[in-house]
Order: structure tokens, then C-alpha cells, then sequence
């Protein structure tokens, strides 16, 4: 080997090839309108199966019972027809299981499959944890509460709402 071909060989040896620059992916974070789409459509196609199911387990009767709002209002329902506490609890129970289970299977219940919006860990944008998700559910009757919960996204350019906020969350387009 001659003496020029040593040399190109130790400077190539010494050049570590630069990384071309990755374009950073765009995220379309989900707006207002496909969230309450899907977050309606849920209340049928969930909400429909587990009340049947309560119907079923509890008697036609409590479906006449006063609501959990009704109870925190204080209304004249809630006194003369109190619901009863294991009715209500057995059925936020099955709520939580079934969201909690579906977004952290694919990050979508029925209603976000249509909309085409997926629920994501806001760091990573992967399926989040079961925890993060939990509390993200807590976090819906915050939003339900306070009102301004739901709405907060609407001024948000990542478009999260006081839900996504508390657990650390995101609601991303399925392009």
C-alpha cells in the first residue's frame, strides 16, 4: 500500500459519518368535534350493554333510582328514590374496566375507532400505561364537574383537555 492510500484510509477512519437530519413527524393532535363524537357514540355502544347489565343484575327498578348527579345536587329525586350503592359502584366499576382495558389495548373504544382518534401516552405517543389511563377516567368526571374541562382543549394548540392534563395523556388523529 502506498503512502496516499494509507493517508485516505486513516482520514475516512477518522471521520465519523454525519447522520442526515430526520424530519421531525408532524403530530395531529385530535380537535374538539371528533372527540365529542366519540366520546357520544361510547355512550351508547358502552353505556347501553352495562346499564342492560345492571337492569339485568339489579332489578328494572333501580334504572328509576335517582342518578349520581342527582345525589351530588341534592335533588328531590335523590331523596325519594335514592339509588342504591352497589348498583352505582358495580357500574362505574365495569366503566372503568372497559375504558381503562380498550384504550390501553389499542388506544380506542368503539366511539374513538369511528372518529378515528386514538388516546396515547403524551411523551411517547405509544399506548399509555394502565395507571396514566386510570386517571385519566377519574380525570373525565373533573371535566364532567367543572364543564370548562372539556372546552379547555379548544384554546390548547395540542388540543389536550383538563383529563388529558391530570394523567399525562393525548388524543391523536389515526391518519
Amino acid at each position: 500500500m502506498d503512502y496516499n492510500t494509507q493517508m485516505r484510509w486513516r482520514t475516512l477512519k477518522k471521520k465519523h459519518p454525519t447522520p442526515l437530519p430526520t424530519p421531525k413527524a408532524r403530530i395531529h393532535y385530535a380537535p374538539f368535534w371528533p372527540r365529542a363524537l366519540g366520546f357520544t357514540t361510547d355512550i351508547f355502544m358502552i353505556g347501553l350493554p352495562i346499564s342492560l347489565l345492571m337492569m339485568f343484575l339489579f332489578g328494572y327498578d333501580q334504572m328509576h333510582t335517582a342518578s349520581g348527579l342527582d345525589v351530588i345536587v341534592h335533588s328531590d329525586k335523590a331523596r325519594l328514590a335514592p339509588p342504591n350503592p352497589m348498583a352505582s359502584i358495580s357500574q362505574m366499576f365495569l366503566f372503568l374496566i372497559t375504558y381503562v382495558w380498550l384504550w390501553h389495548l389499542s388506544g380506542q373504544t368503539p366511539g374513538k375507532k369511528l372518529a378515528q382518534i386514538r388516546v396515547v401516552d403524551a411523551r411517547t405517543l405509544e399506548n399509555a400505561p394502565y395507571w396514566k389511563l386510570i386517571l385519566r377516567f377519574i380525570g373525565y368526571f373533573i371535566s364532567f364537574i367543572t364543564l370548562i374541562g372539556f372546552f379547555i382543549g379548544v384554546f390548547r394548540r395540542d388540543k389536550r383537555t383538563l383529563h388529558d392534563l391530570l394523567s399525562g395523556t393525548a388524543v391523536i388523529r389515526v391518519l
